[in-house]
């Protein structure tokens, strides 16, 4: 560009910097196809996009057998369906509000996927009743605007003295809260303007994560078209590629503007170094990610695999973005880039050269005591970890919705009229044998599951209209989420119904939400082995082959396993209610939703070996200078700690963002990872990296030959072998 300085000096990085010197040389047509790009997707996937919707049943199991019995020998229905609550001071057979209960239902009937309605019960004191509509579709399959017109429908119902409210997997799905994605976004733009202190600079990795956010969130519609997508999945998905795309932007950003002061304003070798170097750094990091979270399709659960295959897009989206579309853009800012400056901002990234920075006298403070700093710190971790211990995997049921919320009016009516377990009932579908009279089996099979002392209530057996099956409908006595809940299901499929059908040819099936909650609890809890070894093991082998060092990879391992744990040990304390569950807006207690902890170790166990990747790319890259390990750590740190520090603040805001979310499981999904983030950018990289790597000495760069013969190189860089007296 005219006015500035070039020079033909800067040796390319391999691949990478050959992609930087065509992405320099093209810039204009690189933006310009980023922007065709961009506005192709949004205009022609709404097209084919498809409807965000997830099966969190179980394949296999118990409770799935039972749904697909109902839908084989009772049409129309599915095992699915929308409870109808309703409370009158002057009584439910009141007239007027049998009247106002008779139109409500004739109008929920019409709604699609809506089918008939079932018996009302009442309670004993006349003021509450209730019935179930029956979905024709499965839950997650009704339209969302079903549930919208449910909820309408029932604040017209409600007033003069009556009170009406619904549940329900359309319902819920309907009360769900606005995206969290813009609220994050504006969160990393200030955390971007007090780094850079300039409008431009903070600009640029905005434009990453824009361009990723538009292209990603748009296609992850289209593969909602070809499978199970959950709805909190382009959350999740947005919000992870707002924060690694602002990351790895940074990365590339930070190193080109210190070359740029280094190589005396030569904007072309600056931005090939940027790529080069950091660009490297972004692709292992962003690859160790995507390893991660594809580490979900281990669990055998199809929305798990919609959730891996949505993050997936978004990182890949933002990964390719840093490497081609920041270079370009940079391009066209050259010495423009800290342009638009804020007075007062700016100091969070600003290096001075001339004396050691805080965070260089940090670490060679840690290096000098080293041992002291490896059992502080650990000390602080395991202390994080330990509320971990008692952290209760299951689903949360409606009692834990907020106060103000349709769902939680019909829990705590539910619950008034009839108990707790009303609000999860179990349903029992039993197959009958042709030719015979099966109906003592059936009553016997009642009467047997009523004697349990934890069972509430029993519906007398409903046969199907072809006569081969028949459904109970059984009340617990405490909530869906109650560990006494989950013990009954147990006790129920072990012992009480085997019993009372051995040798009768009925073959029965325990199911409802309650019992396919407890059969995908326990799917995860027999898969969680094989997924953290296959995420660990992929992620070792990444590693292994960027540093050729078993010992870095080893420590990079635990180092984020420490973190994962600190994070579950959070969790665990807001999901306890009380003080800190009340900062984020979770009043009671609060099982952990089981696929939590598998999402967040996916998840996290990437994005934390991100700051891993980063660090330990500039310490190597230092030690190929000297061969010195405590000068290599040391400087490694003081240049990379500001830009960690940055990257982890916009991290942790961002997943902070899932706090404004109605969803308690994404309240608990958000604090948990912005938890690992902060513990991982202070306590793991400032203490433990630079402690460990001291007591190591040598031994960080210690690679066996047969190993090193039988691992490939990611992107090598013959230039940057280690000196002869280091090895």
């Amino acid at each position: 560009m005219p006015g500035m300085t070039h020079t033909n000096e800067t040796t390319p990085h391999g691949r990478l910097g050959r992609l930087a010197e065509v992405t320099y040389r093209r810039r204009g047509r690189v933006v310009a196809a980023w922007v065709v790009g961009l506005i192709a997707v949004i205009a022609l996937t709404p097209l084919i996009a498809g409807e965000y919707e997830a099966d969190f049943g179980t394949n296999g199991s118990e409770s799935e057998r039972a749904t697909t019995l109902i839908e084989e020998h009772f049409p129309g229905r599915t095992g699915d369906t929308v409870n109808v609550v309703w409370k009158a001071n002057r009584g439910v057979d009141d007239p007027a509000v049998t009247r106002t209960v008779d139109n409500f239902v004739t109008r929920a009937e019409k709604l699609e996927g809506v089918g008939d309605a079932g018996p009302t019960r009442v309670s004993r004191d006349g003021r509450i009743a209730t019935l179930s509509l029956e979905l024709s579709e499965r839950g997650f399959i009704v339209p969302v605007d079903t549930g919208k017109d449910l909820i309408k429908l029932a604040e017209d119902a409600t007033g003069d003295g009556m009170t009406l409210a619904v549940a329900g997997g359309p319902v819920q799905e309907a009360e769900e809260g606005g995206a969290p994605e813009a609220v994050g976004l504006v969160a990393a733009a200030v955390v971007l303007l007090i780094a850079f202190g300039s409008i431009v600079a903070a600009g640029l990795p905005l434009a990453v994560a824009l361009f990723g956010l538009g292209i990603s969130a748009s296609l992850i519609g289209v593969l909602a078209a070809v499978m199970d997508v959950p709805d909190f999945a382009p959350a999740v998905a947005g919000l992870i590629g707002i924060g690694v795309g602002i990351d790895y932007a940074l990365l590339v950003l930070t190193r080109f503007r210190a070359e740029l002061a280094e190589r005396g304003g030569d904007v072309r070798g600056s931005i090939v170094e940027a790529v080069g170097t950091a660009g490297r750094s972004v692709l292992v990091a962003g690859t160790t990610v995507l390893i991660s979270v594809n580490g979900l399709f281990l669990m055998g659960v199809s929305y798990l695999q919609g959730v891996a295959l949505s993050a997936s897009l978004s990182v890949l989206v933002v990964m390719i973005a840093a490497v081609t579309l920041l270079p370009a853009l940079l391009s066209f800012a050259g010495h423009r880039v800290d342009r638009l400056r804020i007075p007062g901002m700016g100091g969070m990234l600003h290096r001075s050269d001339d004396k050691p920075t805080l965070a260089e006298r940090w670490s060679l403070g840690v290096q000098r005591r080293p041992v002291v700093a490896a059992v502080v710190g650990a000390v602080i971790v395991i202390g994080l970890t330990a509320p971990a211990l008692g952290l209760r995997l299951g689903f949360p049921d409606d009692g834990n919705a907020p106060k103000d919320s349709i769902l939680r009016t019909a829990y705590d009516l539910t619950a008034e009229g009839f108990g707790p377990g009303a609000n999860g009932p179990l349903v029992l579908a039993t197959e009958l044998p042709a030719g015979r009279d099966s109906g003592a089996t059936l009553q016997r099979l009642a009467n047997d599951v009523r004697r349990d002392p934890n069972v509430a209530f029993v519906s007398p057996p409903q046969r199907s209209p072809d006569g081969q099956a028949a459904i109970v409908v059984v009340a617990p006595r405490t909530t869906p989420q109650a560990q006494d809940t989950e013990d009954l299901v147990t006790r129920l499929r072990a012992d009480t119904i085997p019993a009372a059908v051995a040798g009768t040819g009925v073959t029965a099936h325990l199911g409802g939400l309650t019992a396919a909650f407890e059969d995908q609890s326990e799917l995860v809890s027999d898969r969680l082995p094989l997924f953290i070894g296959g995420v660990v093991g992929m992620s070792l082998l990444l590693l292994l082959s960027a540093f050729r060092s078993p010992v870095i990879a080893i420590k990079a391992g635990v180092m984020n396993l420490l973190s994962v744990g600190a994070a579950y040990g959070v969790i665990a304390l807001f999901a306890e209610g009380g003080f800190f569950g009340q900062l984020i807006g979770i009043d009671t207690e609060t099982p952990v939703a089981p696929f939590i902890p598998v999402m967040m170790f996916a998840i996290l166990f990437g994005l934390s070996m991100d700051y891993e990747v980063f660090l330990l790319s500039r310490v190597r890259e230092e030690f190929q200078k000297h061969g010195n390990t405590t000068r290599a750590v040391a400087d490694g740190l003081a240049r990379t700690a500001r830009v960690i520090a940055a990257a982890a603040a916009i991290m942790v805001v961002v997943f902070l963002a899932f706090i404004t979310s109605s969803e308690s499981f994404l309240k608990l999904l958000g604090i948990g990872m912005a938890t690992a983030i902060f513990v991982d950018a202070t306590i793991i990289r400032m203490v433990l990296v630079p402690s460990i790597m001291q007591l190591m000495g040598r031994a960080n760069w210690w690679m066996p030959r047969w190993l090193d013969r039988a691992v490939p190189q990611l992107d090598p860089h013959p230039a940057e072998a280690a000196p002869a007296a280091a090895r």
